[in-house]
Parts: C-alpha cells; structure tokens; sequence
C-alpha cells in the first residue's frame, strides 16, 4: 500500500531523514517513533501529499501522493473543543464525507445512513447528537476515528492519536484501529511517544533519530544496541514487567535522549 524508495525529507539545509526504503503491506501495523522534530509527523504530511520529497520516491497504492486521497484516512492528535462549539458529533464525522463541499447543505440519506454506520462502528450512537465540546477526550478521538473512515480507506494514518488520554481512552482508541485493520485489512502508521497502548499489535517499528533511522520489528529495534547505536550515546533498554524500559542520557548539545521513558510490553 505504500512504498518509499530512497526517499529524503528535508527543510532547507536541514536533513529530517534520507535513504528510507520501505513498504507497508495491506494490513501492518507501523509504528513510528522517536524525539520531537525528528521527522514523524512530516512523514505523514509526504503520505497525504502535503510536502514533497527532497528525494527518492513515495508511492500509494501504485501512485503518487496526492491531497485528498480516498485511499487515505487521517487521524489527528486529540486537540481540546470549546464546549460552545455548537458542531454535533453526526456532523463533524459527516465533514470526512461531504467537507470538501461548500457549506454544509442538507444531509441525503443515503449520507445520514452512512453517518449512522460510522458513528455504530466506532460506538458513539449514544452521543451522536451532543455537542462534541461537551465529550470526553476519548469520546472525541472516536469520532476523528470515524470521519477518517469515511470514504473506507485502505491506509490510516495516526499522528500521535493518543496524546492527552487516560489509559482506559489510550486503550479504546488502539483497539478501534486494531480491529479496523485486522477486519478490512487497512495498513496503519502510526506515529506515537507512547506506544504502551499498542505495542502487542505493533508488527514493526520505524524509529528516527537526528536524520537517521532504524525499521524493524520490536525485538531487532527495541534494543540496547541498536538505540545506543541510532543515538550515539548509551541506552539501555530492560524488560521488566510486560514492558519495556529506556535509561540515557543528555548529549553534549543538550539533546533529550531516552532517560526514563516506557515503551509498551
């Protein structure tokens, strides 16, 4: 479903990453991790056709990015909603079916049908007709879910779609992507600090550092060596309790690298 041959991504004189060839098979689930700035979420924007490569060469299904893709849905980060927002959840998932049209119109049934069976599949019929000001993190990240699954994508894309949520929300979330993926076969790349939520669903992990990156799956990336190596300095990586464990340290620039974080069993 996507495919990236040497590809490169940079901003001015600043490389984000270069030399990155891979694809992501219908259903994989990709994680994406690694310090802020690193180039996660631009890579998400080159897979909606929102910033060209600065080189190689990045395919979706067979083709060129491009805006607007029905191939692609797109989820964001959970962003708080003024609870004077007068937008019903029906009407915010009905925007990733008709939004790109002027105005909002009067709604045909065969659009509130499918509003109704995209509200059902991410359970949020009990709310559909509340202001999405007045829900819940994780009540709101439902319906993002939803709108991204309006035109029945074969690829997600997640930029951080955990962020702000408390456990049992983190968990609800990453389970609704899992089973859309494992049921329609949807490629998911999913970028996340986190990745505690979904990690037993993860099949490989792509992790940049400083204009270098690592892909793989969780047992060949997840490691001591190979973090010390993409950090260039000492990172230890434990497993402990169902999860795992990072302990670094401060470079001589006064970079953050891992010191204390936890990754997913």
């Amino acid at each position: 479903m996507i495919s990236l041959k040497e590809a490169a991504l940079s901003y001015g004189e600043r490389v984000l990453w270069r030399d990155l060839t891979l694809d992501v098979e219908p259903g994989e689930f990709l994680v994406v991790l690694g310090p802020n700035g690193s180039g996660k979420t631009s890579l998400l924007r080159a897979l909606l056709g929102e910033v060209p490569l600065s080189a190689g060469t990045m395919t979706i299904g067979g083709r060129p990015p491009r805006r607007g893709s029905p191939l692609i849905g797109y989820v964001p980060q959970q962003k708080a909603m003024s609870p004077a927002m007068p937008l019903r959840s029906r009407d915010l998932v009905r925007l990733g079916i008709d939004g790109h049209r002027w105005g909002m119109g009067r709604a045909g049934r065969a659009v509130r049908a499918r509003v109704d069976e995209l509200l059902a599949e991410v359970g949020a019929e009990s709310y559909a007709d509340v202001p999405i000001g007045t829900l819940s993190g994780g009540e709101q990240q439902r319906l993002r879910i939803a709108q991204a699954l309006a035109t029945d994508p074969r690829i997600l894309l997640c930029d951080e779609p955990l962020l702000s949520l408390d456990p049992h929300h983190q968990q609800a979330v990453a389970e609704l992507i899992d089973r859309r993926r494992r049921r329609h076969d949807t490629a998911v790349v999913f970028v996340t600090h986190e990745i505690n939520p979904v990690l037993p669903m993860v099949d490989r992990v792509l992790y940049f550092v400083d204009g270098r990156f690592r892909a793989g799956t969780v047992r060949e990336v997840m490691t001591s060596h190979t973090l010390s190596d993409l950090y260039g300095t000492p990172v230890e990586v434990i497993r402990a309790g169902g999860r795992i464990l990072m302990a670094g340290a401060l470079d001589a620039a006064g970079h953050h690298h891992p010191g204390g974080e936890e990754h997913g069993p």
